[in-house]
């Protein structure tokens, strides 16, 4: 694996500090009544999102989850447009229709959030089997939660995957629970990761708080999957420092579970890595969290200045 160069390690965290700080502002925005419904947070999470896409081509596309910012934010979108369709603004992705959970940004190949439990696995899927008939070179990464690998479409979707030597990474995002349910009382595997086996597709357990492990892991599987046009599977073990959503009151949780997780945040774990290697400097730090709060702030000013969809547009852009 070639030496990941300063710059691009300092992207690394630049990202995961923006992603942090805007989950942060939609929490205490929601809080405040700016934004209605609730929104699902992958604080804790970055890692996964920014070590994973920046593994890939900006050709090539991912799908995305419930808890799906990070990955958003990670695979290029505009945060004033993001922020737009979260507080319900008719300047969003979606016309302020979609909110949170439904976020999608096809010009970066981002095929868009999804707000059922495992429902981005069989687009992914679909996705890939595309991508192979048009011989286009590309590959996708597919997002789910631990919660999702007991659903159906996962095991259908692996099958067919396998099957048909699809270019999938499947990457679990394991952050412990489905909702309030931890992952152990419902899973017997040691690691998710071994179902794949079941499908003869290869599959990894790392550790998914540590952004460098993540991206040298899937730059090097990325070439496998583009080279030899078959699916594969990684198991990123995480952990959500904040509840379900932004309405969960968490009482399903051992009291210091979550104090215990922070020692790990991928944020800080990252930053003394830099600071140990004289990457970077404290004052360098304090400049990054600025501009990302900067960035942020904008973003709501500009949410917040934007017209709410006008009911006239209510049955546009629908199927049914």
């Amino acid at each position: 694996m070639e030496t990941v160069k300063k710059e691009k390690l300092i992207d690394f965290f630049e990202t995961m500090v923006k992603i942090r700080i805007f989950e942060i502002t939609v929490e205490r925005n929601f809080t405040m009544g700016n934004i209605y419904g609730t929104a699902h947070l992958a604080i804790g999470q970055e890692a996964v999102a920014v070590g994973s896409i920046r593994a890939i081509k900006d050709s090539d596309l991912i799908t995305s989850t419930h808890r799906g910012h990070a990955h958003c934010i990670a695979k290029g979108a505009d945060l004033n447009i993001m922020m737009a369709e979260i507080f319900g603004r008719a300047t969003g992705y979606c016309k302020g229709k979609g909110g949170s959970m439904h976020i999608a940004d096809f010009e970066k190949g981002n095929l868009g959030a999804n707000g059922i439990v495992g429902g981005s696995i069989g687009i992914a899927t679909g996705a890939a089997l595309a991508i192979k008939k048009k011989k286009s070179g590309q590959i996708i990464l597919c997002f789910f939660g631990d919660g999702a690998v007991n659903q159906g479409i996962f095991h259908e979707s692996l099958n067919m995957a396998a099957i048909w030597n699809l270019p999938v990474i499947y990457i679990c995002e394991n952050n412990q629970y489905g909702m309030g349910t931890n992952i152990k009382k419902v899973i017997k595997n040691k690691n998710i990761s071994d179902r794949s086996r079941a499908y003869c597709i290869e599959g990894l357990t790392i550790d998914g708080n540590d952004v460098l492990e993540i991206y040298n892991t899937i730059t090097k599987t990325a070439e496998i999957v583009r080279e030899q046009c078959i699916p594969y599977f990684i198991e990123c073990v995480t952990y959500r420092l904040r509840g379900h959503s932004i309405r969960d009151s968490q009482r399903y949780r051992p009291k210091d579970e979550a104090k215990n997780w922070q020692k790990f945040c991928p944020i800080e774990k990252f930053k003394k890595y830099l600071l140990d290697s004289n990457l970077i400097t404290e004052k360098k730090i304090k400049e990054i969290e600025n501009n990302a709060g900067k960035q942020v702030e904008d973003a709501v000013k500009f949410a917040l200045s934007s017209p709410l969809p006008d009911i006239s547009k209510v049955t546009e852009d629908i199927y049914a």
